[in-house]
């Protein structure tokens, strides 16, 4: 063989010596993440990984591995007294393999909402880990038929959160569902980031005009460590983000679809790319998607009992 290739294998080998058990502990790591996120793990949007894969490889840094969490975004329709016990451990599945969650329409019109979240809370803690939960108060609405609760959950042993989550009170009068915002830290880093989890008024009440006050939450929180999450009834490419991402906002998603239909048309059960991240330039997004839970039309509608839209999520270390 050339003496530049023994030469180059030799540093190779060197290098793996020298990094020892870790390279390998980390390797397994990542395999096993893998595998078991197979059984639920989105198909990724090929269209966004096409428009992504040259941005993300010039931000994704080494040091990073093994200090990214998962953030999974769900709006679970009516999450209440309708949700039955299959339901609460198929949703519990689903979320399993994640990190951290922020769930939007909470019922807030009686207990069963808090409730419901509790259920899910205590059928992830019979999965292999140990969660923890917080629901907030009813949203302050114009009506009771819109107001809402949010909950989040998260593994302390991945994440940790800081205080209480809240919500914001002076989007209450602005917002139809003010945000509920989060300080978290990941485990075993002194750094906090933010989380705010949000579901916009519907699209025909112009969500445009409350997501807009959103823009402010780098200055009001002194951070750029901010991820807003949720429901937005609105795609990332409305006018309205203009202003975001002309601030360095980024989105997470890029065209994809989030919502079921009533019944499938030529085999496409998704309609509308409202869910999403949009996040500020302290955060580095390593993996992004929608879990696709139904997968086929024959399995529509036993999806649609536990919602009519798909949990997104979104991996990312703290830059």
């Amino acid at each position: 063989m050339p003496h530049s290739f023994h030469r180059l294998l030799f540093f190779f080998i060197a290098f793996l010596v020298a990094s020892g058990c870790n390279y390998d502990l980390n390797f397994a790591k990542l395999e096993k993440d893998f595998l078991e996120a197979e059984e639920i793990h989105p198909a990724s949007n090929p269209a966004q990984k096409e428009e992504e894969t040259a941005e993300d490889s010039k931000q994704l840094e080494l040091p990073l591995v093994g200090k990214t969490i998962k953030l999974v975004s769900w709006n679970i329709q009516h999450l209440g007294r309708t949700k039955t016990e299959s339901d609460i451990k198929q949703i519990a599945r689903i979320l399993r393999n994640y990190d951290l969650v922020a769930i939007q329409e909470v019922v807030a019109k009686d207990p069963a909402g808090a409730q419901a979240v509790a259920k899910i809370a205590d059928e992830l803690n019979r999965m292999g880990f140990k969660w923890d939960y917080q629901v907030s108060d009813p949203t302050k609405s114009p009506s009771a038929y819109i107001s809402e609760r949010y909950a989040f959950l998260w593994k302390p042993s991945r994440v940790s959160m800081v205080g209480r989550a809240k919500l914001d009170k002076e989007l209450e009068d602005l917002c139809f569902r003010e945000p509920f915002i989060g300080r978290f830290r990941i485990k075993g880093d002194t750094t906090s980031f933010y989380i705010a989890n949000y579901h916009s008024r519907k699209f025909s009440d112009r969500p445009q005009d409350e997501i807009i006050h959103l823009i402010h939450y780098p200055t009001r929180l002194t951070s750029d460590k901010i991820i807003i999450a949720g429901d937005f009834n609105t795609d990332e490419r409305d006018p309205v983000w203009s202003d975001f991402y002309n601030r360095g906002f980024k989105c997470a998603l890029r065209n994809t679809k989030t919502t079921l239909k009533h019944a499938c048309k030529s085999d496409i059960y998704r309609n509308h790319a409202i869910d999403n991240f949009y996040y500020t330039s302290g955060i580095l997004k390593t993996d992004s998607g929608a879990i696709d839970f139904v997968l086929h039309c024959d399995s529509l509608q036993a999806a649609r009992r536990l919602s009519d839209h798909l949990p997104v999520f979104m991996e990312f270390g703290i830059q």
